[in-house]
């Protein structure tokens, strides 16, 4: 199991300086993670401090709450990729899937994934804030969208991933749209738990952490089994 393949290094935090960019790109490329994920103005670092790496550069749009028009979200995405990202982690537009307006989510999603040429789109539903009622439209609404991924949380809401809304949204998609786990993924036994019940990818600032403890299981110190988790917050 390749555990570094599954973690996006986020690099998202607002206080964060240059030099921190430029430090967790090197955790990135040293640990060969899957991607890092950073801020909008912060992809030209990663692109610069990561080629020849192998890891993906990762960066946000609609970033945090969804709620910046289409238009707007579509020349952000337009300017990343021209900018070098390889993937694009987009916020559907929260109050709109609350409401029930299915177009206007459907349009939203669509639009990204169509300025983004190709690249990943990995749509953030920002599941603190809905029923699972509107997990599940959101989920379908992303797929029927023509997005990769549906992803659980920004990782600045009041919850993050937990295992019941993992298993909700594996089991509302088809297969071949993949589930990431964001928020709250800070230990070797929330990530295993968490993709036990389906999610591929995770969002994690505690990359180092999670990495070292799965090397240490594999030369046998503890068991790399998943304990079960109460909380993912």
């Amino acid at each position: 199991m390749n555990i570094a393949k599954m973690i996006d290094h986020s690099l998202l935090r607002p206080e964060l300086t240059t030099d921190d960019i430029r430090r967790g790109c090197d955790i990135a490329g040293r640990r060969a993670v899957a991607s890092v994920c950073v801020r909008p103005s912060d992809v030209e670092i990663a692109v610069a401090a990561l080629a020849g790496t192998g890891v993906l550069v990762g960066t946000v749009a609609g970033f945090p709450h969804g709620d910046t028009r289409t238009t707007t979200k579509v020349a952000e995405t337009r300017e990343l990729v021209e900018a070098g990202a390889d993937e694009i982690d987009m916020v559907l537009h929260i109050g709109r899937l609350r409401d029930g307006d299915t177009g206007y989510v459907h349009d939203d999603i669509a639009a990204v994934v169509a300025a983004a040429h190709g690249r990943i789109v990995k749509v953030i539903l920002e599941n603190a804030h809905l029923t699972d009622e509107q997990k599940i439209l959101g989920c379908r609404l992303t797929e029927q969208a023509g997005a990769h991924f549906v992803k659980t949380s920004t990782g600045f809401a009041p919850g993050g991933a937990t295992l019941a809304d993992i298993q909700l949204m594996r089991a509302t998609v088809s297969p071949h749209i993949e589930v990431k786990a964001a928020g709250g993924v800070r230990t070797l036994d929330t990530l295993l738990e968490l993709h036990h019940a389906g999610a591929t990818r995770f969002g994690a600032t505690a990359t180092e952490t999670i990495l070292d403890d799965y090397a240490a299981r594999e030369r046998g110190e503890q068991p790399i089994t998943a304990t079960p988790a109460r909380h993912h917050r």
